[in-house]
């Protein structure tokens, strides 16, 4: 049955359809590889290639005829849930507990759920993580509530940016100015006082953390080019920020 190429084309479509959804949900490079090839091993298939970055995949299964296939992964985000349903439906079927058709089937349904949380609680993490980011960086609790503020209506800007003009970048320009904007204005009428501790707590929602983080783990793994292309795009990110910052402090 391994040598069936029918058999091994369903194979090939399940490592496809877990190693999509988890670089989608902002899983590391060489976590997509392997657990693309520990499920292909676990139906038998054991001479399979994968290549992954953070924009495509590509996955080869040796025999005759070789038989190779290319996505395009478009859409990223983070929704490290997916990436631990993907990891356990894995673990299953290397355990044996899970056929090839349930668990394509398990996929399919992981891939099609939405397990973000609700918009209102992001914006109100989203707030209270920038007040708390206030006080941690030796912020006055008279700034808390202006950076909650700006640091909710910032994450509101750029998801509502993103979803208007879907180019990243030009998202997180408008939702670090609308920030600036705001943290000016609440020093002004006065609510506020320590314009730089507000920003700065007001910002760190949009912050690239977990980008940084896959791209130094990509770089420790060895997989250079996913590293660095994951590394420009949290810098990128970084600059969208700080442009965002410094075209209303300049006219201040």
């Amino acid at each position: 049955m391994v040598n069936d190429i029918s058999y091994q084309y369903k194979v090939m479509e399940l490592c496809l359809l877990a190693g999509k959804i988890m670089l989608q949900s902002g899983a590391e490079t060489y976590r997509v590889e392997d657990t693309m090839m520990r499920i292909a091993a676990s139906f038998g298939i054991q001479e399979s290639h994968s290549y992954v970055t953070p924009t495509g995949i590509i996955f080869s299964i040796e025999g005759e005829p070789p038989k190779t296939k290319l996505i395009r992964v478009t859409e990223r985000t983070t929704d490290l849930e997916k990436v631990a349903e993907v990891n356990s439906i894995s673990r299953k079927i290397s355990s044996g507990d899970l056929p090839l058709d349930d668990a394509y089937e398990s996929l399919k349904k992981i891939e099609s759920a939405n397990l973000h949380y609700p918009f209102w609680l992001q914006v109100v993490a989203a707030a209270v993580a920038s007040g708390c980011f206030l006080i941690m960086f030796k912020g006055e609790w008279l700034d808390f509530i202006p950076a909650m503020i700006a640091g909710g209506v910032g994450l509101i800007s750029v998801i509502f940016f993103h979803r208007l003009v879907p180019i990243k970048f030009l998202a997180e320009f408008l939702a670090a100015f609308i920030i600036g904007l705001l943290s000016f204005l609440f020093v002004k009428m006065g609510v506020g006082d320590q314009l730089d501790k507000i920003i700065i707590g007001s910002v760190m929602p949009l912050v690239p953390g977990l980008l940084i983080t896959n791209a130094v783990r990509d770089l420790m793994a060895g997989h250079l080019v996913s590293g660095l292309s994951k590394g420009a795009e949290a810098f990128l990110t970084a600059f969208a920020i700080g442009s965002g910052i410094a075209v209303v402090l300049s006219f201040m």
